[in-house]
């Protein structure tokens, strides 16, 4: 398994070389630079501008910029922000990071705790009252997009039922120790349902497909045929063998995940990597915007690494020589 690991980190070095060449390239294909999309100030003559795009490389050929962009890469720098002058990429991503893997893991967890159960009970009840109950559910979380049911529960739950805060990430800067803490969880409850609106329906429809084909297996019967309740049936045996599939989808949605934060983020204005692209994007500060991109790639070459992993945790029969 080590060596495994090892073989995987070298292969992430050539495909985060070419993800790097694609963000870069993406980047200076959008139209226009940093100061393009803004009103420049006519007591300014345009040298003075010019003398800043010269500042920031951008008179440079692309294969240049390229070159000085991925060297403080290396360097662990992401260069300065555009928009926010004198700050540096990493901390504006620094402070920010941690509000966005919160909201995913809290999302993550939502997820999981109602997907799997819902789609146990449904794979061994078909066709009951839940079971069309979750179907329909499946069905309106992948069809409703997360912008609307974000502005859905912000009307119902804060406007109206007062329930729950409808942005931010705490009420005051003042709590400390357990209160902090409720008071977090209190104020990601709804971005957390609305960022994991659509993974609930995938995984409970993926849990109860997964579950049935493999209650309907050989050695499910024979298990039975000897004697087997039906509960070390279900978790000794089928649970193991249905888990392989949701843990594929696991290690693929943790860069979807964060990525998808971002437009819940912005419904909800949660101070998160989501609100910071948005902002990137609009200003066009390049720089934020690459660094975000190239992070969330990493995201998803780290999640498959990790299913791979659990692969052989959930089922002792697979192992990587």
């Amino acid at each position: 398994m080590y060596q495994y690991i090892i073989r995987r980190f070298l292969q992430f070095i050539p495909m985060l070389l070419a993800l790097s060449i694609i963000v870069f390239g993406l980047a200076k294909a959008a139209p226009g630079d940093p100061f393009s999309g803004k009103i420049l100030d006519p007591e300014v003559g345009m040298e003075v501008y010019e003398k800043q795009r010269a500042e920031l490389g951008l008179d440079k050929p692309i294969p240049v910029q390229y070159v000085r962009w991925a060297g403080k890469i290396l360097q662990g720098s992401f260069g300065e922000s555009i928009a926010y002058k004198g700050r540096s990429v990493e901390s504006l991503i620094q402070e920010r990071f941690l509000n966005t893997v919160y909201l995913g893991l809290f999302a993550l967890f939502i997820t999981l705790l109602v997907a799997i159960p819902i789609g146990i009970y449904s794979a061994r009840h078909p066709y009951s009252l839940l079971d069309y109950g979750s179907t329909t559910f499946g069905f309106f979380g992948l069809a409703v997009p997360n912008f609307f049911f974000g502005l859905v529960v912000i009307y119902l739950f804060s406007i109206k039922l007062g329930w729950f805060p409808a942005q931010g990430t705490i009420s005051s800067n003042k709590l400390t120790g357990f209160a902090e803490f409720k008071d977090r969880i209190h104020h990601m409850i709804l971005p957390g349902l609305t960022l994991g609106l659509a993974s609930t329906a995938s995984y409970m429809r993926y849990m109860r497909s997964e579950v049935m084909d493999v209650l309907g297996s050989d050695f499910i019967r024979t298990a039975k045929a000897k004697g087997m309740s039906n509960n070390n049936v279900l978790y000794k045996h089928t649970l193991r063998n249905a888990l392989i599939p949701v843990i594929t989808l696991l290690g693929m949605e943790l860069g979807p995940l964060l990525g998808g934060a971002i437009i819940t983020e912005q419904v909800f204005n949660f101070p998160g990597i989501g609100t910071l692209f948005i902002g990137s994007v609009i200003n066009r500060d390049y720089p934020v915007v690459m660094a975000i991109t190239l992070l969330l790639g990493v995201a998803i070459l780290v999640g498959n690494l990790l299913a791979d992993i659990f692969y052989s945790i959930v089922d002792p029969r697979i192992r990587y020589d």
